[in-house]
């Protein structure tokens, strides 16, 4: 195949589409090699919506090689870059990321809304969206960086990102009951990690939720990792792990209709 008829082909698949449970799935390729990320995407491929790609799979094999072995395999990329920079390296960024026909990509909100919109003005056809306040961080961790309590960080990031022209947030699923009340923020796009199964460890995550209550709760896609990647013994395979969720995120969207 052409470099050209390959850029085409990755444009008509770029925007993320969900119309099964299974689309708000983004399964996290927290791996080493590109040998172990070619192997989940291969046996999850008809089970999630999308891959993230995150800061160990891109310093080790580098983004332009996965993000072509995904889309070859007829994946959607999350390029989970957590770009955070002065706003003209920010835009460069934008706009590499965009070359590569990734569905999404992402860019720390305290990067400024100066940042986010030379994110937004680079950002081609994928969607782009603000990071708000990390999920392993806990209340003392958001006064120490931060200076505020992480819910009220939380809103004034997000107000940022909808001035800056965001298609929506990373956020811990447990500030989602509150920006679903933000009228300013209608029809943006709620991406949580942070999300872990009653069956699962929480490790690092602090602020958790399980993936029905997070789509209750008003999640438009859940990033998850090690519960599908790597599930306790007693769920058994990828697979197995992948459909346990497909079955609760139909659970939560019941719950979401009632």
């Amino acid at each position: 195949m052409s470099e050209k008829s390959y850029k085409q082909k990755q444009e008509r698949k770029r925007i993320v589409k969900i119309v099964e449970p299974k689309d708000r799935i983004i399964a996290a390729l927290d791996v080493h090699t590109l040998l172990e990320a070619e192997q989940l995407v291969e046996t999850l491929a008809p089970y999630v919506g999308c891959f993230k790609i995150g800061l160990q799979l891109i310093t080790s094999v580098g983004a332009p090689q996965i993000v072509r072995m995904i889309h070859d395999r007829g994946g959607q990329v999350f390029l989970d870059g957590k770009f955070n920079d002065i706003p003209n390296t920010l835009g460069e960024a934008a706009a590499a990321a965009s070359g590569l026909g990734v569905a999404m990509f992402n860019v720390h909100a305290s990067s400024g809304i100066e940042g986010m919109q030379a994110v937004v003005k680079n950002k081609g056809s994928s969607e782009v969206l603000a990071v708000t306040v990390l999920t392993s961080f806990e209340e003392n961790n958001a006064h120490l960086v931060f200076g505020a309590p992480s819910k009220a960080k939380v809103i004034q990031f997000a107000r940022d990102a909808k001035l800056s022209g965001m298609d929506g947030l990373i956020c811990s699923p447990q500030e989602l009951s509150i920006l679903r009340k933000q009228k300013e923020l209608e029809g943006f796009s709620f991406v949580t990690p942070g999300v872990r199964p009653s069956w699962a460890e929480a490790g690092d995550q602090k602020r958790i939720m399980t993936p029905a209550d997070a789509i209750i709760a008003g999640a438009t896609m859940l990033v998850i990792g090690r519960p599908i990647t790597k599930p306790p013994q007693s769920i058994g395979t990828p697979i197995d792990a992948a459909k346990r969720i497909i079955a609760e995120i139909e659970t939560g969207l019941q719950g979401r209709n009632l």
